[in-house]
């Protein structure tokens, strides 16, 4: 019985990675990263979901997690399928602003990012000293890399607003926090 258990929770692992896929694959295709429709992976995605429909699943969390991918999965086809309606009507803007925008390499830091991710670095160190905690801390390029992943994610979601970077120091590790500036 927990063998059955075992097994049907790792092909609902397995069909969710699978969706997963599926999902980012169409996202880069109506971003004009792919040049194809992903269509022929949704159609085989389709049945292996489907199959479930007719199995008896006596978990309730398992039943859940199934018909919340299922439904999610639906979902997912109506909203493809309006966005492909769109781009065949000639209705549908690509967000390529994205791709437009030049690329960030590390070459490109500016020297006061630079200051910034020493900075931090530094008072991540002491803070880490201060609370008692042993081991490595993360390195200058690591905390670097790190604020420009979050200053990427910021201007996403909030444009070009200013943002600053703390030390927050109230949970069991200190960490880098980020916040819009006021």
């Amino acid at each position: 019985m927990m063998d059955d258990r075992r097994k049907l929770a790792q092909e609902l692992d397995e069909i969710q990675t699978e969706l997963k896929e599926l999902e980012i694959r169409y996202e880069q295709y109506f971003a004009g990263l792919e040049r194809r429709e992903p269509y022929q992976d949704r159609q085989t995605r389709a049945p292996r979901l489907r199959q479930f429909t007719t199995r008896h699943i006596v978990w309730t969390d398992l039943k859940f997690r199934y018909q919340n991918m299922a439904t999610r999965f639906m979902t997912y086809g109506q909203r493809w399928d309006r966005i492909l309606r769109l781009i065949e009507e000639g209705k549908y803007e690509r967000h390529t602003a994205k791709l437009k925008s030049a690329p960030r390499t590390k070459g490109t830091t500016t020297h006061s990012a630079d200051q910034e991710a020493n900075q931090l670095h530094r008072e991540l160190s002491r803070a880490r000293q201060a609370q008692g905690l042993t081991g490595q801390v993360p390195s200058k390029e690591k905390v670097a890399s790190f604020l420009t992943a979050q200053r990427e994610k910021i201007r996403d979601r909030y444009g070009d607003k200013p943002i600053q970077f703390s030390i927050d120091t109230s949970g069991a590790k200190p960490r880098i926090k980020v916040s819009l500036k006021k």
